[in-house]
């Protein structure tokens, strides 16, 4: 059984402490997921942005200098 501290003092956690604490886990490790997959989508929209601009013949500066320095 996994140890909580309680108000000073180590104890095991209850059948019902242990069932919050996997499902908080779950719920931690499915946003941390959604957090990254949203940071790479932002990534790929941007790269997707500069090459865009390139292509209408901006150099790299100005392409840096409209989406804020990538």
């Amino acid at each position: 059984m996994t140890k909580i501290n309680d108000n000073g003092i180590d104890r095991e956690m209850t059948t019902a402490e242990q069932a919050e604490y996997a499902a908080w886990a779950v719920t931690a490790q499915a946003d941390a997921v959604a957090q990254e997959e949203a940071r790479q989508v932002a990534i790929a929209a941007k790269e997707s942005a500069k090459a865009k601009l390139a292509a209408l013949g901006l150099t790299e500066a100005e392409v840096n200098a409209i989406i804020g320095g990538v």
